[in-house]
């Protein structure tokens, strides 16, 4: 039973209210969402606020620090605890000298106890006898008035000055009072919001083991999706250099498609060109002659046409043409290899290596079926195991003993808390009539001062003062009188509260906000000679661990859970059992006894080799190139026909008009239509042949070299996947199973600081 009571003893003078609202959160992408541990609102409140009585606290505790400034005597403490206190001379000593403060004020306060009603008593004895009080007659002096004035002031200024004592009395008298009334609603809302917690400590366990199943699901999709995850992740590494081999090769395919339309398009261009400059030849020579017989003209005899005449024959020898296509060799031979190369579509040999390389996912999931099927029994155990590791646990036999101490503490608490309103009553009535007795002495000095100020007369002599003069006074003596009376009662109540309390505040409250006392507390074998550590020794039966007050309230004020405040590891270590080793041990051997074997991804067959090399012997690279290009480069015709139109027709305007005028024009228009309707075509042709036999060099260059090394490329690929794809699987193998492992390490480090830091969070705070 001492470990129930010392659990709720901790319970509930420690921790945070856990009635706020969880915050919304959102995992980083990678990690399991497993939300919050579901928490109960409780009702008691987790801050206190003393209000204005706050200040009056501030000016006591400023008060105490003035009396007594000594820091906390640990030492004295640690003697009076083992009852070792007075073995030394100087214990009492160093007791005398941290008490000083409350001695020197105790003794002022027995003095004033032991003078007042001395002093009281001769007062009346001297007024019985006659010898005190005032004479029948005035003796009129200077400083008279100045006299009463200030004798007047200071009783004025003492008796505000008791009444501000007074009504700090009355307010802290009626705050104690409200607290002890209000305490029954705490202690109340502590007993509910403890049998709250004990109540939703299992939920909040099956809420953990619950969330195995996010685990588990989030395992079996990955399972379920091996194809995807795994055998992409495979694909992608062997694509590294699988995809750039198939890639050299589909592009070789569509050089062999060009080439074949370059071939085609040589062959065409050079017959026409051919045919063309024959035919252009001979129009040409036509237009020489026609033009050289308008030029025999007997009209080009004359002067003024003879010189023109003369310039337009010299330059008959330029209508003719430049380039020479007839000599060009074909390209026939080549282009019948290039369409028997072009009999095997080389381009679908290829789509069918992609297509086999992409089926890798597809290959994982089938060779894997089996190993995957095991797995997910495998899963399904280990949801088994967590299940029976929390009935394992002590829970229920300690929640069940703490709610029948609980029951009988909160009996208890309700049969004797009436009685203790009762004492409190007891309290408060003397307090206040205490108050009241102060009140009526401050009372009568206010009324003597107000009828002594308003019925002074100052040429009346003390037989002939009227009747207000005369109250004022008899209220003056009778505020002394009571003074003397009750006084000293009231001050043996101030010093034994002030020396009591002053005491608790500075060797209990202070210290124990500071942790000081928790340090006296901790020392080793102070409570029990013989526990090293008195809280382990009562929590476990094991006084060396090392549990102490100070850490668990430092604990507690950090809202750290009681597993972790408590060391509760040392009564059931969850290490131990939600060890991660003892759940992935048989996933992760099954997964590395996963076989990929893609052995039967052909990336490129022989044919389409063979198709390559013939494709390389094609006879491209021995096409005379220059030859075509020499031609290519030149002018159809060696001028310009349409600047040798406008030019004869110029000089034809500088003739004089006639018949030898128009013919000249005519040549020139039939010279334009030459030039429109066999030069262009000639033109375009020649254009296209360009074009054709410049991709036919580029083509031809290094032709085998580059089809070796697609070959090879394709080759090294094959032999990767063949022989080193094993090495490659392993490695993305263990990549997938160390995927799969860390969601079970991220279930039981989530269990694990769930434990530690929230199951149970704490509440109630002092």
């Amino acid at each position: 039973m001492a470990v129930e009571l010392c659990l709720l003893l901790l319970l509930l003078f420690c921790g945070s209210t856990v009635s706020e609202v969880q915050p919304i959160y959102k995992p980083p992408p990678g990690t399991l969402d497993f939300g919050f541990v579901p928490s109960k609102t409780y009702d008691t409140g987790a801050y206190h606020e003393p209000g204005p009585i706050g200040i009056l606290f501030k000016i006591v505790h400023a008060f105490l620090y003035l009396v007594q400034p000594n820091p906390f005597p640990q030492d004295l403490i640690r003697k009076v605890a083992q009852q070792k206190f007075g073995n030394t001379q100087g214990d009492y000593q160093k007791a005398i000298y941290y008490e000083i403060g409350f001695i020197v004020s105790a003794a002022l306060g027995l003095l004033f106890i032991l003078l007042l009603p001395l002093v009281g008593l001769c007062f009346c004895m001297c007024r019985c006898c006659d010898n005190c009080g005032g004479e029948m007659h005035q003796r009129q002096k200077k400083n008279a008035d100045c006299q009463r004035s200030c004798f007047a002031t200071f009783l004025f200024v003492a008796s505000l000055i008791i009444s501000i004592g007074v009504l700090c009395a009355y307010a802290a008298n009626q705050h104690l009072t409200s607290q002890v009334r209000g305490a029954k609603k705490l202690v109340n809302s502590n007993f509910k919001d403890l049998k709250v917690f004990l109540n939703d400590t299992p939920a909040q366990i099956d809420y953990l083991v619950s969330q195995y199943n996010t685990t588990k699901d989030k395992a079996l999709s990955d399972l379920n999706n091996v194809g995807p995850l795994l055998g992409s992740r495979v694909q992608e590494q062997l694509g590294k250099e699988v995809r750039p081999a198939l890639d050299a090769a589909l592009t070789m395919a569509g050089a062999i498609r060009e080439t074949k339309e370059a071939l085609e398009n040589v062959s065409v261009s050079v017959e026409v060109l051919q045919e063309g400059t024959e035919r252009l030849h001979a129009n040409l020579t036509d237009v020489k002659m026609h033009l050289s017989n308008t030029l025999n003209d007997s009209a080009c005899s004359a002067a003024q046409a003879a010189s023109t005449c003369n310039i337009i024959r010299n330059s008959l020898n330029q209508l003719n043409i430049n380039a020479n296509f007839s000599g060009l060799p074909g390209v026939s031979s080549q282009l019948a290899k290039v369409n028997d190369v072009l009999k095997i579509d080389l381009s679908s040999l290829v789509q069918k290596g992609y297509a086999a390389f992409n089926d890798t996912p597809d290959l994982v999931v089938n060779q894997t079926k089996n190993i995957l099927s095991d797995i997910k029994n495998v899963l399904e155990s280990i949801g088994s195991n967590i299940s029976s590791f929390t009935k394992t646990l002590p829970v229920q036999k300690i929640l069940a003993d703490l709610t029948i101490y609980l029951t009988q503490s909160e009996a208890y608490v309700q049969d004797y808390f009436p009685l203790v309103e009762q004492y409190d009553f007891y309290r408060w009535l003397g307090c206040l009539i205490l108050c009241c007795m102060v009140v009526l002495i401050v009372v009568f000095y206010y009324l003597g001062l107000l009828c002594g100020t308003c019925g002074y007369d100052k040429h009346a002599s003390p037989t002939t003062r009227g009747c207000i003069s005369n109250t004022g006074g008899n209220f003056l003596m009778a505020g002394v009188g009571f003074s003397f009376l009750f006084s000293w009662v009231l001050m043996i109540v101030v010093v034994l509260t002030f020396v009591t309390g002053g005491n608790v505040e500075k060797l209990v409250c202070e210290p124990f906000e500071d942790k000081t006392l928790f340090k006296v507390l901790d020392t080793p074998y102070l409570l029990n000679q013989q526990w090293k550590n008195y809280l382990s020794g009562m929590l476990f039966k094991n006084p060396n661990i090392n549990l102490t007050f100070e850490k668990v309230y430092s604990d507690c004020k950090e809202n750290k859970g009681i597993y972790t405040s408590l060391h509760l590891e040392h009564l059931f270590n969850i290490n131990e059992f939600l060890n991660i080793s003892m759940y992935t041990e048989d996933v992760a051997l099954r997964i590395e006894h996963i076989q990929i074997n893609l052995s039967k991804i052909i990336l490129l067959d022989e044919i389409g080799k063979e198709n390559l090399l013939n494709f390389s012997s094609s006879g491209i690279d021995g096409i005379n190139f220059g030859a075509y290009l020499s031609e290519i480069n030149k002018s159809v015709t060696k001028v310009d026909l349409l600047s040798f139109a406008n030019d004869l027709e110029a000089r034809a305007d500088q003739l004089p008009k006639g018949a030898l005028e128009n013919a000249l024009k005519g040549h020139a228009n039939n010279i334009r239509m030459i030039h429109n309707q066999q030069v262009v075509p000639l033109e375009q042709a020649m254009s296209t042949l360009n074009q054709s036999i410049r991709l036919l060099k580029r083509t031809s260059s290094e032709l085998m070299v580059k089809v070796k090394n697609v070959i090879s490329a394709v080759n090294a690929a094959q032999l990767l996947i063949n022989n080193n794809a094993s090495l490659v699987i392993v490695q993305e193998t263990k990549k997938y199973m160390d995927t799969i492992v860390g969601y079970f390490e991220q279930y039981i480090d989530w269990v694990k600081e769930s434990c530690r830091n929230y199951t149970h969070e704490k509440y109630g705070k002092w």
